[in-house]
Order: C-alpha cells, then structure tokens, then sequence
C-alpha cells in the first residue's frame, strides 16, 4: 500500500499488543494510519442468524476500559498506547499488526479484502481492533492513469463482494442508516433452493430467511394486497402470515412465502387472476410481478418476478352449507383445515409488511383454531422434528 517502514511505531504497535493481553475486552489487532488521512473508527456487529452486518459511528476510547482489565498497573501500560477501539476501519488505510497465531485461527485468514476480512470475523470472536494514534508515512507514488485507477477500483469491489458472499453477508447497514445489499432481487433467482419438509436449507444451518428475500416477500405481499383491495376482493391473511401480523405486524422471521385466502367467487374480480384463467398462462404485471396458477392444486401463485420465485399464496376458498369455509387442494399442513366462515364475518385492518391488510375478526381465535391453543405465545418452526427454534435462539 505504499507505506514505508518505520521501526518505532512498529515497534509501539507490537507492545500495545501485548499490554493489552490481560484485557476483558479482547484486543487482537492493532492498527496504526498509513499517511494524513486517518481511517473511521467504526462499531460493527455480524448478525450471522439475520446475515446481516451493522456498522456504527465510533468506538471506545482504549481508556475506557481500563477498569476491565486484570490490575491497574496493566491498565496503566495499556491506556499509555491511547488510540481508539474499533469493530472495523474505513476510508483510508492502515497497517494491521497481530499474532500469526490468532490470524491462523480464522476459518479465512487470508481472505482478501484483509481489513474488512478481519473486521468480520473478528466481530463473530468478540475481537476488537486498537487503532493508535500514530501514523505511517505515506511513500510517494508517480500519479496514476484514470484506467488505472478504474481497473483497481473495479478489481477491489469485485474482491469485496466476493468474500461478503463467502461469509453470507447479504445487508449491510451503514453508519447513517442506509443498506448496502448484496443478496436477490429482481433480476436474480431467490436465495434458496426447492424447500423440503417445510423445511428451507437456510433453517438447517441455524440462519433465518436472508433479508433480501424477506424484503422481496413484503413487496410482493404489498403489491397482492393492493391490487385485491382495488378490486373489491375478499381476502384475508392465512397461516404463518396471520401469525407474523399478530406478533409483530410483519412476516415471521424464518418465513419463506406469504399466504392469503379469498373468497373463490371473488377471483374474476381481480384483473391479473382473471387473465390467468382467460389464457390459461402466467401474466407479468407493469411493476414486474408474476401472476399465475399453481402447478401443485387449484389456487394462485404471485412471484417476485419471472427470476426470483418468491411468493405469495392466494387460495381460493369457498363456504359449504352450514357456513364451513373449504378449498379444493389440501397440501397436508397443520393449519390447513376448514374453519366456520364466520371468523370472517367481518373481516378487520391488520398492519403488515408495511401496510394495511384484512384478517379475520378474531386473529387469535382463529389461528388457535387451526393451530393450536398458545401458537401466538409460543414460536415455532414449520417442522420442528426437522429443526426446533430453541436450538437457534
């Protein structure tokens, strides 16, 4: 990088390493600038359950934590280094120095970008990086062409991206709040293979649903619940999706599609299904969601898009004499069963994914119902003979 060679400051890099040996707060990594500019100090956290990495503004002062550490005489060695505790460096660079025994003892220990390499697994070890004071001086360095500067830009970002894919990182959230994401979207496949057992591959590695899918998921629920209000349809949230609105006014967290019943003399109201069953064949809307029919049964499937197959589920329910509402296709869950249509006598506002949906009446009595007394109380996973939430939190 350009840094010329100073033995003094490596040499203070190297004694703040091991003053800082008996801390609570482990320091493994000590850092110093390379040249004026001096990198940000940043707080980070790796939500690997949420795949999701969050940076805040600043760190500690490394006195701040003096009072942690084993004797006052350690703090005093390692406070006299001064500098800053930091989750990760930004914006400028820096020479890190730590033990060849700590850097082997990453599952990736020279994975590149490095800085944000270390940055990240040492936040899943609970490590923290001392940045000093001090600076290394910058050597000079002829100017660079503009393709230069373009290719090494280009080849850096591409690095970058990389390694957050090969740690499963698919949001950032930056210091002002903004996301940075690198997951699905419109124009890619969703994140996750074919589900088994109802069961998603994420779930067996102790992850929820990456975020990327879940914000496509609320988009698409917000787009079907639209476009059936516009049209005067009756419908009504279903299953885990009702659950996620009574919990907490948005989908479950390890939820992979939405589900929505209506009333199946209502579905030629609706514009996108009634081309479905005009031509038989899926129809993509002006904001590029699919419609079309279910290859499983006799109910409709709204995608993302034709690349990110994504979903919400509109089954098509009907009432049988004496008022028991009933479908044509039955899929084998646990709350798939008939239920007395006067749950939805009147249908009510829920918040959800964003915006406002219709539910049945009485949501907890409806999903103890079909659930089972204490399922908003008590969180579950689809198959918990599969995988059990406890095993997660």
């Amino acid at each position: 990088d350009g840094a010329r060679a100073s033995p003094g400051l490596l040499r203070r890099m190297r004694d703040a390493l091991e003053a800082t040996a008996g801390a609570a707060v482990a320091t493994k990594v000590v850092a110093a600038a390379v040249g004026t500019v001096r990198p940000r100090c940043l707080a980070l956290e790796v939500d690997v359950k949420a795949w999701t990495a969050r940076y805040g503004l600043g760190g500690d002062r490394a006195g701040d934590h003096d009072n942690d550490r084993a004797g006052d005489h350690d703090g005093d060695r390692a406070g006299g280094h001064g500098g800053e505790l930091c989750g990760a460096l930004d914006g400028a660079p820096a020479v890190l120095l730590l033990r060849t025994r700590d850097l082997f003892s990453l599952p990736f220990p020279l994975a590149r970008p490095v800085a944000t390499s270390l940055a990240l697994q040492s936040s899943l070890r609970g490590w923290r990086l001392l940045l000093l004071p001090d600076s290394f001086p910058l050597a000079p360095r002829p100017p660079g062409s503009a393709r230069g500067e373009w290719k090494s830009r280009l080849s850096q970002e591409k690095q970058r991206r990389e390694l957050l894919e090969r740690f499963g990182i698919k949001l950032e959230v930056l210091p002002d709040g903004r996301h940075r994401w690198h997951g699905c979207d419109k124009d890619t496949p969703r994140c996750f293979p074919t589900i088994h057992a109802q069961t998603p591959q994420y779930l067996l590695g102790g992850r929820w649903t990456p975020p990327c899918c879940l914000r496509a998921l609320r988009a698409t629920a917000r787009r079907v619940v639209a476009e059936l209000e516009a049209a005067g349809v009756r419908y009504w949230l279903e299953g885990g999706s009702l659950l996620g609105a009574v919990r907490s006014g948005d989908l479950i967290p390890w939820d992979y599609d939405v589900d929505v019943g209506l009333y199946r003399e209502d579905v030629g109201k609706c514009r996108w299904l009634a081309a479905v069953l005009s031509t038989g064949q899926a129809v993509e809307d002006p904001q590029g969601f699919l419609w079309e029919k279910a290859t499983e049964g006799e109910f409709f499937r709204v995608h993302f898009s034709r690349s990110n197959r994504l979903h919400v589920d509109l089954w098509p329910f009907h009432a049988r004499p004496g008022g028991t509402m009933t479908k044509e296709t039955w899929l084998g869950h646990r709350q798939d069963v008939e239920f007395p249509e006067s749950f939805l006598v009147p249908l009510v506002p829920v918040a959800f994914a964003g915006a406002v949906a219709k539910a049945p009446h009485d949501p907890r009595a409806f999903l103890e119902f079909k659930f089972g007394p204490g399922v908003v109380e008590n969180p579950e996973y689809p198959n918990p003979e599969v995988r059990r939430l406890e095993q997660d939190v």
